[in-house]
């Protein structure tokens, strides 16, 4: 493998302009071919087999005027006003959104008896032709233009209902710029030359661009997730930084060793380079691994970030020796921090002494660095998940304006309507019970109204629609939901926006054991073929849980306690959402395993050299620790810029992968690593013979960063004849 990084290089370095123009060229055409033919993102909120689904399934096949998508246009006035003093102006705004493409209906409010009881809000029901997810953001648009001389009219008017809030445009908080900034800043400080540290960025921003282009493009031959392009961008942007910085580190340290430009490139890419793609397939897979849950949703976010990482690792691969060659000296042109210092021995430097000091003590260390992961995981013991609902989103939306005034009009229920589906053809409930069983799911007390049952023209379906007592994400709706699903008889499925959501948090939670478990698996496997150990692979699984739990209490307790609310800017607190603990691990899994890679393969290079467990995990320290340290510190800047952005899932992500990261990079990477290690000793390079001669070799090229220093013990003679 290092010898096939290393011929990539040399080759991308050999013909560095026709290589940029390549990327060019690609980078250009993604862009165009998204904007020409690129699909439109939806989210494919359906739970394969669900009670849910199997309603929508049939009314889409018999019914599909009852199976088509539907907004509310919200009009209100003043506090002591009546909206029947505006009929004219709504009237005229029904009629203009009856002209809408994909309109199918519109009721008027005043007939259809939707004002509120203090007769000062009101809605007009609008139904499409097609469902919720296929609506589309400019058929949203053009109702929202025709709502416009209702407010120029002094009315209150906002679009709402699930179509508005799954078809909003995904709107950016623009603070992705800051992090950026912050990035490039760290990367000054840890190179001391702008230059240096403009070349991750640049290609952070390529990887980026050919990524979300891939991306569109992807929606034109599947359903794609709203959230896969910010999700994609923000792990984009770090693993792009990340990866570019370790070959640029390595390449800078060669030449300052005195080799020529060619062979620093050529050896930089075939020990870094090889690093990258361990740790860039690293995160492909687990990224792949969310299409193991079976929701189409999660498995197009894992296709999308995978799309990118390939992006970033193809980069580093290939634009970036290419880059670096027509630099050349000027790689370390607009120093700003002074003369270069030369190479320090490692027992001058604090990551050697940090090492040896934590090995020296290694259980308090070891306990004390525990006992804080814990701490922090404590609160996602009490985690609750449940889908955002437009009432998470901002106030600058007009969903969810909608969504209050609607709660206020006619309680939180009518923001979580129940659709009850009878299959007729099959024995139960019939054309004569169909009323009759109105009654007694009325009768309920999570229900406050059930509407008259409308019948398919072939008669063989009836639906029913039950707006229940409370609102969508409140944990008394889903127990409402539940018990009307006992209640109905067998050809009666419920579905609706809060079903689909419901069902979707139940699959989650039982494929997420088994989706960890592909995960570990896949992680042990590589650390034990890239490592020669059975037990490195076991402790990095168990160090990453930790860091993992430690984050999950975070998110916890700032968005579902509200601790620290203010200074996140929160407006409320918040359900985890579902699908967070599920992208969350695939995620930080893969990053958290590019650290174990880019640090234990130094190690293990000392090791190999000196044959002492305790010097070789502090010089493996004292090589890595500044690069690691400053790429950790990039991805926290890079991941807590997301946490303004107005999506609550982005948000988590955000704050979650950076306060991992942080964990990752301090508590797991200068703590428990070096005691783990000191306190396993010679067990850490345990492998069965039998297995050591079944595995394939893979050549890891070292750490892939920067060597600070020689090592200055012989090499014992049993230990050179192992290879």
């Amino acid at each position: 493998m290092k010898q096939f990084t290393r011929r990539i290089g040399d080759a991308a370095a050999h013909r560095p302009k026709l290589t940029i123009a390549v990327w060019g060229v690609v980078a250009a055409l993604l862009l165009a071919l998204a904007g020409a033919v690129g699909g439109p993102f939806a989210d494919d909120l359906v739970a394969p087999g669900s009670q849910s689904e199997n309603a929508m399934e049939l009314l889409e096949e018999r019914f599909p005027e009852a199976a088509g998508g539907s907004a509310l246009a919200v009009f209100a006035v003043a506090e002591g006003q009546r909206l029947e003093r505006h009929r004219d102006a709504v009237s005229a705004a029904v009629a203009r959104i009856e002209g809408v493409e994909h309109v199918a209906t519109v009721t008027e409010p005043f007939t259809a008896g939707t004002v509120s009881p203090g007769g000062r809000i009101g809605f007009a029901e609008i139904t499409f032709d097609v469902p919720v997810t296929e609506v589309g953001t400019e058929a949203l648009a053009a109702i929202t233009d025709q709502l416009r001389p209702a407010r120029d009219a002094g009315l209150v008017a906002e679009l709402g209902g699930d179509a508005a809030f799954i078809n909003a445009e995904a709107a950016t908080s623009g603070t992705e710029m800051v992090g950026l900034l912050a990035a490039l800043v760290v990367l000054v400080v840890a190179f001391g030359t702008i230059v240096a540290a403009l070349v991750p960025i640049v290609l952070a921003l390529v990887t980026v661009a050919a990524g979300v282009g891939g991306i569109v493009l992807l929606a034109n031959a599947m359903d794609v997730s709203s959230a896969a392009p910010t999700i994609g961008a923000m792990i984009g942007l770090g693993v792009g930084i990340d990866y570019a910085m370790f070959v640029v580190a390595r390449y800078r340290e060669n030449r300052a060793a005195g080799q020529d430009d060619p062979t620093a490139l050529s050896n930089a890419m075939g020990s870094s380079g090889t690093a990258v793609l361990l740790a860039g397939g690293t995160v492909v897979v687990a990224m792949l691994a969310l299409v193991l849950t079976g929701l189409g949703f999660l498995a197009s976010i894992g296709l999308s970030t995978s799309l990118v990482v390939l992006f970033a690792v193809a980069s580093a691969l290939t634009l970036l020796p290419a880059l670096l060659t027509l630099l050349g000296g000027r790689i370390d042109a607009g120093r700003v921090l002074g003369r270069r210092r030369a190479a320090r021995h490692p027992r001058d430097t604090a990551w050697w002494r940090l090492a040896h000091r934590v090995s020296g003590r290694p259980w308090p260390y070891l306990l004390v660095a525990a006992a804080v992961l814990l701490v922090l995981a404590a609160p996602a013991l009490w985690m609750r998940t449940g889908f955002p609902d437009a009432g998470d989103d901002s106030t600058s939306t007009t969903h969810r304006r909608a969504y209050d005034l609607l709660a206020e009009g006619f309680g939180p229920g009518v923001n979580a309507p129940l659709l009850l589906v009878a299959d007729l053809r099959r024995p139960g409930a019939d054309l004569d019970t169909v009323r009759a069983l109105a009654g007694r799911v009325a009768a309920d007390t999570g229900i406050a109204t059930v509407g008259d049952p409308q019948i398919s023209p072939a008669g063989d379906t009836a639906v029913l629609h039950a707006l229940p007592t409370t609102a969508p994400a409140d944990t008394a709706t889903s127990e409402t939901l539940a018990r009307i699903r006992d209640l109905v008889p067998g050809n009666v499925a419920v579905s609706g926006t809060t079903a689909l959501t419901d069902d979707l948090t139940r699959q989650l939670a039982d494929t997420l054991p088994i989706f960890i478990a592909a995960i570990l698996a896949a992680s042990f496997l590589l650390l034990m073929v890239v490592f020669r150990s059975v037990v490195l692979p076991l402790k990095a699984a168990l160090l990453n849980l930790l860091s993992i739990g430690g984050a999950y209490g975070v998110v916890v307790a700032v968005f579902q306690w509200g601790w620290l609310g203010s200074l996140f800017r929160l407006e409320g607190t918040y359900l985890i959402a579902s699908p967070l603990p599920t992208i969350f691990f695939a995620v930080l899994f893969g990053l958290s395993i590019d650290y174990e890679v880019f640090l234990l393969s130094r190690i293990r290079e000392e090791y190999d050299a000196t044959g002492d467990n305790a010097e070789s995990v502090a010089r493996g320290m004292a090589g890595t620790g500044r690069v690691i340290t400053s790429a950790a510190l990039i991805m926290t800047v890079v991941f807590l810029s997301f946490v303004a952005n107005p999506s609550p899932l982005v948000r988590m992500m955000g704050l979650g992968l950076a306060a991992a990261i942080v964990l990752d990079a301090t508590i797991v990477r200068m703590v428990l690593v070096p005691a783990t290690m000191a306190l396993l000793g010679r067990a850490n390079w345990w492998l069965p013979r039998w297995l050591d001669r079944r595995l394939p070799r893979v050549d890891s090229g070292g750490a892939g960063l920067p060597r600070q220093c020689e090592p200055v013990l012989a090499v014992p003679a049993d230990l050179a004849k192992r290879g």
